[in-house]
Protein backbone atom coordinates (compact mmCIF):
# COMPACT_ATOMS: atom_id res chain seq x y z
CA UNK A 1 0.00 0.00 0.00
CA UNK A 2 0.76 3.78 -1.07
CA UNK A 3 4.70 4.98 0.45
CA UNK A 4 6.43 3.17 2.96
CA UNK A 5 9.83 3.60 3.74
CA UNK A 6 13.24 5.97 3.74
CA UNK A 7 16.33 6.63 2.36
CA UNK A 8 19.15 3.35 2.21
CA UNK A 9 20.19 1.16 0.12
CA UNK A 10 21.42 -2.10 -0.05
CA UNK A 11 24.49 -1.97 0.92
CA UNK A 12 25.49 -5.76 2.29
CA UNK A 13 24.12 -8.93 2.66
CA UNK A 14 25.34 -9.41 6.31
CA UNK A 15 22.97 -9.94 8.57
CA UNK A 16 24.44 -6.36 10.83
CA UNK A 17 23.75 -4.59 7.34
CA UNK A 18 20.25 -6.15 6.72
CA UNK A 19 18.96 -5.30 10.37
CA UNK A 20 20.20 -1.58 9.99
CA UNK A 21 18.71 -1.45 6.66
CA UNK A 22 15.49 -2.79 8.04
CA UNK A 23 15.39 -0.26 10.76
CA UNK A 24 15.85 2.09 8.38
CA UNK A 25 13.11 1.10 7.01
CA UNK A 26 11.14 0.69 9.51
CA UNK A 27 11.20 4.44 10.62
CA UNK A 28 9.26 6.14 8.27
CA UNK A 29 6.93 2.95 6.98
CA UNK A 30 4.72 4.10 9.86
CA UNK A 31 4.41 7.57 8.62
CA UNK A 32 4.09 6.91 5.00
CA UNK A 33 1.69 3.98 5.42
CA UNK A 34 -0.49 6.77 7.88
CA UNK A 35 -0.40 9.53 4.90
CA UNK A 36 -1.07 7.11 1.98
CA UNK A 37 -4.48 5.47 4.61
CA UNK A 38 -5.78 9.21 4.19
CA UNK A 39 -5.01 9.74 0.65
CA UNK A 40 -6.58 6.29 -0.40
CA UNK A 41 -9.66 6.95 3.38
CA UNK A 42 -10.75 10.25 0.75
CA UNK A 43 -11.40 8.10 -2.12
CA UNK A 44 -12.96 5.69 0.29
CA UNK A 45 -15.28 8.04 1.83
CA UNK A 46 -16.69 9.30 -1.27
CA UNK A 47 -17.15 5.63 -2.66
CA UNK A 48 -19.28 4.79 0.93
CA UNK A 49 -16.87 1.58 0.92
CA UNK A 50 -18.01 -1.52 3.22
CA UNK A 51 -16.60 -1.74 6.70
CA UNK A 52 -14.82 -4.38 6.18
CA UNK A 53 -12.48 -2.20 2.98
CA UNK A 54 -11.65 0.18 5.51
CA UNK A 55 -10.90 -2.82 8.08
CA UNK A 56 -8.31 -3.84 6.02
CA UNK A 57 -7.31 -0.03 5.05
CA UNK A 58 -6.43 0.13 8.96
CA UNK A 59 -5.16 -3.12 8.92
CA UNK A 60 -2.56 -2.31 6.16
CA UNK A 61 -1.48 1.01 7.71
CA UNK A 62 -1.12 0.34 11.71
CA UNK A 63 -0.06 -3.27 11.68
CA UNK A 64 1.71 -4.27 8.61
CA UNK A 65 4.75 -1.34 9.24
CA UNK A 66 5.72 -3.12 12.70
CA UNK A 67 4.95 -6.47 11.13
CA UNK A 68 6.96 -6.22 8.22
CA UNK A 69 10.11 -5.18 10.98
CA UNK A 70 9.01 -8.30 13.05
CA UNK A 71 9.51 -10.63 9.91
CA UNK A 72 13.10 -8.87 8.86
CA UNK A 73 14.42 -8.96 12.19
CA UNK A 74 13.22 -12.71 12.79
CA UNK A 75 14.89 -13.61 9.35
CA UNK A 76 17.83 -15.61 8.28
CA UNK A 77 19.02 -12.71 5.86
CA UNK A 78 16.90 -9.44 6.82
CA UNK A 79 18.19 -7.80 3.97
CA UNK A 80 16.47 -10.27 1.42
CA UNK A 81 13.58 -9.91 4.12
CA UNK A 82 13.01 -6.35 3.67
CA UNK A 83 13.67 -6.40 0.46
CA UNK A 84 10.65 -8.78 -0.07
CA UNK A 85 8.36 -6.38 2.61
CA UNK A 86 8.89 -3.23 -0.20
CA UNK A 87 7.59 -5.11 -3.00
CA UNK A 88 5.01 -6.27 -1.03
CA UNK A 89 4.88 -2.07 -0.29
CA UNK A 90 4.31 -2.10 -3.59
CA UNK A 91 1.60 -4.75 -3.98
CA UNK A 92 0.02 -3.38 -1.50
CA UNK A 93 -0.41 0.36 -3.56
CA UNK A 94 -1.23 -1.33 -6.40
CA UNK A 95 -4.40 -3.06 -5.04
CA UNK A 96 -5.32 0.20 -3.42
CA UNK A 97 -5.20 2.13 -6.36
CA UNK A 98 -7.56 -0.11 -8.19
CA UNK A 99 -9.85 -0.44 -4.89
CA UNK A 100 -10.50 3.33 -5.63
CA UNK A 101 -11.19 2.92 -9.12
CA UNK A 102 -7.76 4.13 -10.50
CA UNK A 103 -9.26 8.17 -9.32
CA UNK A 104 -7.11 10.18 -10.92
CA UNK A 105 -5.72 12.05 -8.05
CA UNK A 106 -5.05 9.75 -5.23
CA UNK A 107 -3.85 6.97 -8.14
CA UNK A 108 -1.34 9.33 -9.34
CA UNK A 109 0.02 10.90 -6.19
CA UNK A 110 0.03 7.67 -4.44
CA UNK A 111 2.01 5.94 -7.70
CA UNK A 112 4.66 9.07 -7.45
CA UNK A 113 5.33 8.82 -3.72
CA UNK A 114 5.94 4.96 -4.24
CA UNK A 115 8.16 5.80 -7.34
CA UNK A 116 10.37 8.49 -5.57
CA UNK A 117 10.46 6.12 -2.32
CA UNK A 118 11.75 2.82 -3.86
CA UNK A 119 14.23 4.77 -6.46
CA UNK A 120 15.53 6.34 -3.03
CA UNK A 121 15.91 2.82 -1.60
CA UNK A 122 17.09 1.11 -4.85
CA UNK A 123 17.68 2.43 -7.96
CA UNK A 124 16.28 2.20 -11.15
CA UNK A 125 16.32 -1.73 -11.37
CA UNK A 126 14.87 -2.29 -8.40
CA UNK A 127 11.41 0.57 -8.96
CA UNK A 128 11.41 -1.38 -12.31
CA UNK A 129 10.90 -4.61 -10.30
CA UNK A 130 8.42 -3.29 -7.66
CA UNK A 131 6.12 -1.28 -10.64
CA UNK A 132 5.74 -4.99 -12.17
CA UNK A 133 4.30 -6.08 -9.28
CA UNK A 134 2.75 -3.34 -8.64
CA UNK A 135 0.77 -3.32 -11.53
CA UNK A 136 0.06 -7.33 -11.93
CA UNK A 137 -1.26 -6.47 -8.14
CA UNK A 138 -3.66 -3.46 -9.68
CA UNK A 139 -4.90 -5.79 -12.35
CA UNK A 140 -5.75 -8.52 -9.88
CA UNK A 141 -7.84 -6.24 -7.83
CA UNK A 142 -9.43 -4.61 -10.51
CA UNK A 143 -10.63 -8.21 -12.21
CA UNK A 144 -12.14 -9.28 -8.76
CA UNK A 145 -14.17 -5.86 -8.43
CA UNK A 146 -15.36 -5.87 -12.22
CA UNK A 147 -12.97 -3.40 -13.34
CA UNK A 148 -15.04 -0.45 -12.11
CA UNK A 149 -12.83 2.82 -13.18
CA UNK A 150 -13.81 6.06 -11.65
CA UNK A 151 -11.19 8.66 -13.19
CA UNK A 152 -12.46 11.45 -11.83
CA UNK A 153 -11.54 12.77 -8.55
CA UNK A 154 -13.95 15.20 -6.30
CA UNK A 155 -12.67 17.98 -3.81
CA UNK A 156 -12.50 15.96 -1.19
CA UNK A 157 -10.54 13.19 -2.39
CA UNK A 158 -7.85 15.86 -4.06
CA UNK A 159 -7.83 17.44 -0.61
CA UNK A 160 -6.92 14.11 0.77
CA UNK A 161 -4.19 13.74 -1.29
CA UNK A 162 -2.24 16.65 0.16
CA UNK A 163 -0.71 15.38 3.42
CA UNK A 164 0.96 12.86 1.50
CA UNK A 165 1.80 15.17 -1.36
CA UNK A 166 3.27 17.87 1.14
CA UNK A 167 4.63 15.58 4.40
CA UNK A 168 6.26 12.84 2.73
CA UNK A 169 8.57 14.27 0.00
CA UNK A 170 9.37 16.66 3.22
CA UNK A 171 9.90 13.37 5.41
CA UNK A 172 12.43 12.38 2.63
CA UNK A 173 14.18 15.20 2.32
CA UNK A 174 14.82 15.02 6.02
CA UNK A 175 16.05 11.92 5.88
CA UNK A 176 18.39 12.26 2.95
CA UNK A 177 19.58 15.36 4.57
CA UNK A 178 20.61 13.59 7.52
CA UNK A 179 22.07 10.92 5.81
CA UNK A 180 23.97 13.35 3.51
CA UNK A 181 25.19 14.30 6.64
CA UNK A 182 26.35 11.21 8.81
CA UNK A 183 28.20 10.33 5.26
CA UNK A 184 30.24 13.54 4.96
CA UNK A 185 30.80 13.58 8.78
CA UNK A 186 32.11 9.92 8.17
CA UNK A 187 34.06 10.81 5.06
CA UNK A 188 35.89 13.90 7.08
CA UNK A 189 36.87 11.54 9.81
CA UNK A 190 38.05 9.11 7.35
CA UNK A 191 39.90 11.93 5.79
CA UNK A 192 41.77 12.80 9.24
CA UNK A 193 42.55 9.27 9.96
CA UNK A 194 44.46 8.85 6.62
CA UNK A 195 46.71 11.64 7.70
CA UNK A 196 47.42 10.91 10.90
CA UNK A 197 50.32 8.59 11.99
CA UNK A 198 48.49 5.66 13.68
CA UNK A 199 51.67 5.53 16.39
CA UNK A 200 52.42 8.80 17.36
CA UNK A 201 49.08 10.61 16.44
CA UNK A 202 50.73 12.70 14.45
CA UNK A 203 50.55 14.10 10.74
CA UNK A 204 52.28 11.52 8.87
CA UNK A 205 55.14 12.15 6.52
CA UNK A 206 53.30 12.68 3.07
CA UNK A 207 50.64 15.24 5.33
CA UNK A 208 53.19 17.07 7.31
CA UNK A 209 55.19 17.61 3.79
CA UNK A 210 51.79 19.54 2.24
CA UNK A 211 51.66 21.61 5.11
CA UNK A 212 55.76 22.80 4.63
CA UNK A 213 55.30 22.69 0.74
CA UNK A 214 52.15 25.05 1.63
CA UNK A 215 54.01 27.39 3.93
CA UNK A 216 57.01 27.70 1.23
CA UNK A 217 54.58 28.80 -0.91
CA UNK A 218 53.27 31.08 1.72
CA UNK A 219 56.84 32.57 2.58
CA UNK A 220 57.43 33.46 -1.28
CA UNK A 221 54.53 35.02 -1.42
CA UNK A 222 54.37 37.29 1.40
CA UNK A 223 58.05 37.11 1.95
CA UNK A 224 58.23 36.44 6.32
CA UNK A 225 60.44 34.40 7.96
CA UNK A 226 59.81 30.44 9.10
CA UNK A 227 61.59 27.25 10.05
CA UNK A 228 61.83 23.82 9.53
CA UNK A 229 63.00 21.64 12.55
CA UNK A 230 64.10 17.61 11.67
CA UNK A 231 64.61 15.51 15.43
CA UNK A 232 65.83 12.02 15.19
CA UNK A 233 66.06 10.28 18.63
CA UNK A 234 69.42 9.10 19.30
CA UNK A 235 70.48 5.55 19.48
CA UNK A 236 67.00 4.46 18.81
CA UNK A 237 67.57 1.07 17.22
CA UNK A 238 69.69 0.19 20.95
CA UNK A 239 66.24 0.79 22.46
CA UNK A 240 64.48 -1.59 20.17
CA UNK A 241 66.77 -3.88 20.44
CA UNK A 242 67.08 -3.69 24.63
CA UNK A 243 63.91 -3.63 25.46
CA UNK A 244 61.93 -4.74 22.43
CA UNK A 245 59.94 -2.86 19.67
CA UNK A 246 56.84 -2.03 22.04
CA UNK A 247 59.04 -0.01 24.17
CA UNK A 248 60.71 1.55 21.27
CA UNK A 249 56.78 2.60 20.28
CA UNK A 250 55.89 4.14 23.55
CA UNK A 251 58.98 6.02 23.25
CA UNK A 252 57.85 7.45 19.70
CA UNK A 253 54.66 8.30 21.48
CA UNK A 254 56.09 10.21 24.70
CA UNK A 255 57.96 12.13 21.91
CA UNK A 256 55.07 13.21 20.54
CA UNK A 257 53.00 14.21 23.45
CA UNK A 258 56.99 16.23 24.27
CA UNK A 259 56.27 17.87 21.11
CA UNK A 260 53.02 18.66 21.57
CA UNK A 261 53.35 20.25 25.00
CA UNK A 262 56.29 22.54 23.74
CA UNK A 263 54.78 24.14 20.77
CA UNK A 264 52.90 26.86 19.79
CA UNK A 265 49.14 26.51 19.00
CA UNK A 266 49.92 26.89 14.88
CA UNK A 267 53.09 24.98 14.75
CA UNK A 268 52.68 22.15 13.20
CA UNK A 269 54.24 18.57 14.11
CA UNK A 270 54.33 15.18 12.18
CA UNK A 271 56.46 11.87 11.93
CA UNK A 272 58.52 12.10 9.17
CA UNK A 273 59.14 8.18 9.81
CA UNK A 274 60.77 5.51 12.16
CA UNK A 275 62.21 7.59 15.12
CA UNK A 276 62.61 11.06 12.91
CA UNK A 277 60.28 14.09 13.23
CA UNK A 278 59.51 17.32 11.71
CA UNK A 279 58.28 20.39 12.69
CA UNK A 280 56.80 23.65 10.85
CA UNK A 281 57.36 26.92 13.00
CA UNK A 282 55.40 29.48 10.66
CA UNK A 283 56.28 32.68 11.52
CA UNK A 284 59.40 32.04 13.19
CA UNK A 285 62.98 32.91 12.43
CA UNK A 286 66.13 31.06 12.63
CA UNK A 287 66.95 32.24 16.59
CA UNK A 288 63.26 32.02 17.97
CA UNK A 289 63.56 28.57 15.89
CA UNK A 290 66.54 27.69 17.86
CA UNK A 291 65.05 28.55 21.19
CA UNK A 292 62.59 26.36 20.61
CA UNK A 293 64.30 23.59 19.58
CA UNK A 294 66.34 23.76 22.19
CA UNK A 295 63.28 23.45 24.65
CA UNK A 296 62.19 20.35 22.72
CA UNK A 297 65.76 18.97 23.11
CA UNK A 298 65.93 19.64 26.93
CA UNK A 299 62.47 18.11 27.62
CA UNK A 300 63.39 15.17 26.04
CA UNK A 301 66.63 14.61 27.70
CA UNK A 302 64.95 14.75 30.91
CA UNK A 303 61.64 12.95 30.51
CA UNK A 304 61.21 9.19 31.37
CA UNK A 305 59.92 7.94 28.32
CA UNK A 306 58.71 4.25 29.39
CA UNK A 307 58.27 4.89 33.31
CA UNK A 308 57.89 1.04 33.16
CA UNK A 309 61.68 0.23 32.25
CA UNK A 310 63.12 3.56 33.08
CA UNK A 311 63.99 3.99 29.26
CA UNK A 312 65.44 7.93 28.68
CA UNK A 313 66.89 8.96 25.46
CA UNK A 314 68.33 12.37 24.02
CA UNK A 315 67.94 13.47 20.69
CA UNK A 316 69.36 15.61 17.43
CA UNK A 317 67.73 18.42 15.94
CA UNK A 318 68.17 20.60 12.82
CA UNK A 319 66.79 23.91 12.06
CA UNK A 320 66.41 25.70 8.58
CA UNK A 321 65.17 29.23 8.17
CA UNK A 322 63.08 29.65 4.49
CA UNK A 323 65.38 30.51 2.12
CA UNK A 324 64.06 32.18 -1.78
CA UNK A 325 67.20 30.14 -2.81
CA UNK A 326 65.44 27.16 -2.25
CA UNK A 327 63.84 25.52 -5.67
CA UNK A 328 60.97 24.04 -3.52
CA UNK A 329 60.06 22.91 0.14
CA UNK A 330 61.94 19.66 -0.53
CA UNK A 331 65.20 21.66 -0.35
CA UNK A 332 63.95 23.72 2.44
CA UNK A 333 63.65 19.72 3.99
CA UNK A 334 66.85 18.74 2.72
CA UNK A 335 68.41 21.68 4.40
CA UNK A 336 67.01 21.02 8.37
CA UNK A 337 68.36 17.10 7.28
CA UNK A 338 71.51 18.50 7.03
CA UNK A 339 71.91 20.27 10.26
CA UNK A 340 70.48 17.49 12.05
CA UNK A 341 73.26 15.46 10.56
CA UNK A 342 75.59 17.56 11.58
CA UNK A 343 74.07 17.59 15.06
CA UNK A 344 74.73 14.14 14.97
CA UNK A 345 78.50 14.38 13.98
CA UNK A 346 78.92 16.96 16.73
CA UNK A 347 78.35 14.52 19.28
CA UNK A 348 74.07 14.24 19.47
CA UNK A 349 71.82 15.80 21.86
CA UNK A 350 72.30 19.14 20.12
CA UNK A 351 71.03 21.22 17.93
CA UNK A 352 72.17 22.81 15.01
CA UNK A 353 71.32 25.42 12.31
CA UNK A 354 71.74 25.22 8.86
CA UNK A 355 73.92 28.14 7.71
CA UNK A 356 72.70 30.42 4.98
CA UNK A 357 74.10 30.17 1.80
CA UNK A 358 75.59 33.69 2.16
CA UNK A 359 76.48 33.37 5.73
CA UNK A 360 78.89 30.63 4.82
CA UNK A 361 79.80 32.59 1.55
CA UNK A 362 81.24 34.86 4.55
CA UNK A 363 82.39 33.13 6.31
CA UNK A 364 84.65 31.83 3.73
CA UNK A 365 85.81 34.87 2.96
CA UNK A 366 86.61 35.91 6.37
CA UNK A 367 88.72 32.72 6.72
CA UNK A 368 90.52 33.96 3.04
Amino acid sequence: MIPTTGQGGFSGRSREDGLRFAQRMYRLRPFGLALGAVCVGGALWVRGAHPLVWTALALNALAWPHLAYLLARRSADPYRAERLNLMLDSASGGAWIAVIGFSAAPSVVIFSMMVMDKVSVGGLRFLARCLAVQVAAAALVALATGFEVQLQSTLVERIATLPLLICYPLAIGLTTYRLARRVRGQNQTLAALSSIDGLSGLLNRSHWESVVAAEFQRCRRIGHPSSVVMIDIDHFKVINDRHGHPVGDAAIRAIARILRGALRLHDVPGRYGGEEFGVVLPGTGIEGAMMLAERIRARIESAVLDPERGVRATASLGVAEFEVRDADHADWIARADRALYAAKEAGRNRAERCISADAAAARTQARA
